[in-house]
């Protein structure tokens, strides 16, 4: 008999998603021979960007670092967990 997801399971699968892409983007931006403008990192890219826009209108870059990654990663997970305890409240 198939075992079925539990949407805390789902909901941490989504957000583990979402780290990874945000990762391979900050990642692939280092190295010049990708080009974003191709698929799937053009996809990629602009996940990226819908995510990442509020929180460089708030951080600005020091000198050529941009280090609002670390806070939207840091936001990311306190949604998580937050959705998740929420979640394990109610048993699901």
């Amino acid at each position: 008999m198939p075992q079925t997801l539990s949407i805390s399971y789902i909901v941490f699968l989504i957000f583990n998603i979402i780290y990874l892409i945000l990762l391979t983007v900050i990642i692939l931006s280092w190295i010049p021979i990708f080009d974003i403008r191709k698929e799937p990192l053009a996809s990629m890219h602009k996940f990226y960007n819908l995510i990442m826009t509020p929180f460089r209108s708030i951080i600005p870059p020091i000198g050529m670092i941009d280090i609002s990654p670390i806070f939207a990663f840091l936001l990311l997970q306190l949604l998580e967990n937050v959705i998740l305890r929420i979640l394990a409240q109610l048993g699901l």
